[in-house]
């Protein structure tokens, strides 16, 4: 069974866009996908996390409207992304971006919780280039 992915983003106004897919096994895969076809790796919490920062940022062009993740996928993501962090502080970091996802608040405060998860000195923009990459097999 295909579930279809969730998009978050284009790279750029024609671009392919970018998001995530549940996998089989109760995790998710980072997506990139075009006319040309769609590529995936296994998503890490920090890739789960940079897409719900580039998601609340809206720092990129919209996705396709029938693929366009939600805010209750976004906080779905982030609370699997949390699960998945063995260290206790960054777990808590991660909960506290959870909590204001689904507290309904104000973006520019679920930006700087879900950043300071995510990192100090880290981008989430650069870090999903760099993995999507990877996906894309580019240099």
């Amino acid at each position: 069974m295909d579930v279809p992915a969730c998009a978050v983003g284009r790279l750029g106004p024609d671009g392919p866009w970018i998001g995530f897919a549940p996998t089989l096994d109760d995790g998710y895969a980072l997506t990139v996908a075009s006319d040309a076809g769609t590529g995936q790796i296994p998503a890490e919490p920090a890739d789960l996390l940079a897409l719900a920062i580039v998601y609340f940022e809206e720092s990129l062009p919209e996705p396709p409207e029938e693929l366009a993740a939600t805010q209750g996928d976004i906080g779905t993501i982030v609370r699997h992304a949390a699960e998945a962090v063995p260290d206790p502080r960054r777990r808590a970091a991660y909960a506290e971006a959870v909590d204001a996802i689904d507290d309904g608040l104000a973006a520019d405060v679920v930006i700087d919780r879900l950043a300071r998860a995510f990192g100090d000195g880290e981008d989430a923009l650069p870090h999903l280039r760099r993995r999507i990459a990877q996906v894309t097999g580019a240099a």
